[in-house]
């Protein structure tokens, strides 16, 4: 019998038991995406969620579904990602969303913002509260649908050549900070930088920048930068909980079957829940060794996070009178985040302090 006149006469439970479907469906599922991260291949935590995403996705489809994963530079810069995803030119990216804060300073609230919230309460957020629908609602301006895509957990505040004392230290460093909380380093003084993570070494070491923060031990000590600079900070008021994003073009993923989009989610779930508990695992032992080396830990003073506060909750004001984006998704984080830190104040923070007391 022709082919063609057997799809026809068969009907698909026929075809299913003929077994002639596997090869039917094969011919028209292949497909394959280019992912750009903004992040280098050496740190396998941060940059490697996407290689897990894509690679579970690759598994998920039974191989129909490729997706090729590119470090920073190798398609496009580090902050070229979301033009790319904008544009089309790559179907998809892995980033920090606050790293585009020029375009407009809501990206931020889709990663982190200074006394924001920690980790959980943002992926609490996303999936139970308003999150992931404002964002997706605020990233449609730029044709894109988001994913999550990681979050690195608390992070330490950064490598300085001196010892941040007072508030008078702040004062003229030239800082790398990444993305939006550069704004609040600034009205405190200070001159942030905004250095992709594959730059940041050679511009500590040459002197460019006083200061830079990461993430924390685990990545900073494979950056080197405990090699340039001495003095480790903690806390990173600027990222309790930063989440990474995995980008889409709008055009993609809407050309993709419910079946694939499914995977798509599953993966990004996977990836997201992935990346935190590597860093949770990795960041200890490498305190460890980078205190065991020389490394120096100082905890910011009082008057730094006092003035970083204030100074986050008048350019939260600012724009909140200026940008209806900003208002508009910061309203909902900010009453969520309310509840939040009533909740964690008793049962999280009463167990962890009492914990963290005893000698284990």
């Amino acid at each position: 019998m022709e082919r063609r006149s057997f799809v026809r006469s068969a009907g698909l439970a026929g075809i299913l038991a003929a077994g002639a479907a596997p090869a039917v469906v094969n011919a028209q599922a292949q497909l394959r995406w280019r992912m750009a991260s903004s992040f280098p291949k050496s740190l396998d935590t941060i940059y490697g969620a996407a290689d897990v995403f894509a690679k579970k996705v690759g598994e998920l489809s039974g191989g129909k579904f490729q997706i090729s994963v590119h470090a920073a530079g190798e398609l496009m810069p580090a902050f070229g990602v979301v033009d790319g995803v904008q544009n089309g030119t790559i179907e998809a990216c892995h980033t920090v969303p606050y790293y585009f804060f020029g375009k407009d300073e809501t990206f931020a609230l889709g990663a982190a913002v200074p006394f924001g919230l920690n980790s959980r309460q943002m992926t609490a957020w996303m999936l139970e509260g308003n999150g992931l629908k404002l964002m997706r609602e605020f990233y449609a301006n730029y044709n894109m649908i988001n994913f999550l895509g990681g979050n690195t957990g608390a992070q330490m505040a950064g490598w300085y050549r001196k010892e941040v004392k007072s508030v008078a230290d702040i004062k003229g460093l030239k800082f790398r900070i990444g993305g939006f909380a550069g704004k609040v380093v600034e009205r405190m003084g200070g001159v942030p930088q905004n250095i992709p993570g594959g730059e940041i070494y050679q511009s500590l070491e040459k002197g460019t920048i006083d200061a830079a923060e990461w993430i924390g031990p685990y990545d900073d000590q494979k950056l080197g930068f405990n090699k340039v600079a001495p003095f480790y900070a903690y806390p990173a008021w600027w990222e309790g909980g930063p989440q990474i994003d995995f980008f889409i073009n709008q055009k993609a993923y809407g050309a993709l079957s419910a079946e694939y989009k499914a995977i798509v989610e599953a993966a990004s779930a996977y990836a997201h829940v992935d990346m935190q508990a590597k860093y949770d695992a990795k960041n200890p032992q490498a305190l460890k060794q980078l205190v065991a080396n020389g490394t120096k830990l100082f905890r910011l003073p009082k008057d730094v996070m006092e003035l970083a506060f204030k100074e986050s909750q008048a350019l939260y004001s600012e724009l909140s009178g200026k940008n209806p984006h900003w208002k508009k998704v910061y309203e909902d984080f900010a009453t969520f985040r309310r509840d939040q830190n009533l909740w964690f104040r008793f049962a999280e923070a009463g167990f962890d302090d009492f914990m963290q007391a005893q000698k284990l």
